[in-house]
This record gives structure tokens, sequence and C-alpha cells, in this order.
């Protein structure tokens, strides 16, 4: 069989923003320690800010994990290492081309009003790839960092789609 299976995972890089929620957060339920020592309904409040400073932590990791197999290419946002959510998926045969980001070739699909899916790592290292996806009369740019191998699998599938 001529089966092509390829995944990768790419980590988001925290924006500095990210630091001043937590330190919050960490503020907050500091707060909500001093509140449980001192007032009767004190662990109350520490419960709730120590749920909601739990999951919002949970939610500020991101990391994405690109999968390519035979024909269909998925996605998935995995937040806090834990949670792992289907972002986009598609097939090779709804893709129009796939290239480097500041491809001209790129250029020449991208259309007016498109939306832009970002799935990209934010680091100045990565080497970003555009992929114009149309189904429909929709049309979505779709942003990501593959590796070679998911480069290969969806050049064995569809050659003339995929511009290195």
């Amino acid at each position: 069989m001529n089966d092509s299976y390829a995944e990768w995972l790419v980590k988001r890089k925290e924006p500095a923003y990210n630091y001043l929620i937590k330190a919050f957060l960490i503020f907050l339920c500091v707060i909500g320690l001093i509140a449980a020592l001192l007032l009767p309904l004190g662990i109350i409040i520490l419960t709730i800010l120590g749920a909601v400073a739990y999951f919002s932590f949970q939610r500020l990791s991101v990391e994405f994990e690109y999968l390519v197999v035979n024909d269909q290419v998925t996605i998935d946002v995995i937040m806090g290492k834990s949670k792992r959510k289907k972002a986009w998926e598609g097939t090779m045969s709804e893709i129009q081309i796939v290239a480097p980001k500041d491809s001209y070739l790129l250029k020449d699909y991208e259309k007016h009003g498109m939306k832009v899916l970002d799935f990209t790592s934010h680091t100045p290292e990565g080497k970003v790839y555009g992929m114009i996806h149309q189904n429909g009369t929709s049309t979505q740019e779709i942003l990501f960092e593959p590796n070679e191998k998911i480069l290969a699998c969806m050049r064995q599938r569809s050659p003339r789609k995929v511009i290195q």
C-alpha cells in the first residue's frame, strides 16, 4: 500500500502578557489565602480563586499538533498538555497550495478578506508555511510550521501543490 502518516508537535511561545496574567492569578490566590484565615467564608473564596487560577493556567499553555494521514490533514490544539481540541481539518483535494509564507506563489492565491488561521509557534526561528484551503465558496489561509516529514507526506499525495 502507499499509505502516508506524519505528525508534528509545535509549542506556542508564551506572549509577555501571559506572565502578567499568571502573576495576577497568584496574587489573587494569596488574597484568597489571607481571606480564608480571616473571614468565615474565606475558605469558599479561596476554593473559587484556586479553581479559576488552575483552569486559567491550563489554558495559557498552548501546543499545536499537525497530523497528515493519507489525504487527510488535521491540526489539533492542545491546552495545558491535557485538553485536545480539533482546530482545523481538510483534505489535500480541498487545498490549493502549500508554500512558505513569504513565497510569491502563495500571494497569488490570497484574496481580500480571506480568513487567516494562525497555528504557529510565533518564534523567530520557525519556518512558517501557508496553506490555501477552499471548501465551496469559503477560502481560508492556514499558517503552520511543518517539518520535512509532514511536507514529504503532503508532497507524496499532491506533488504539484506543495512548494518548498
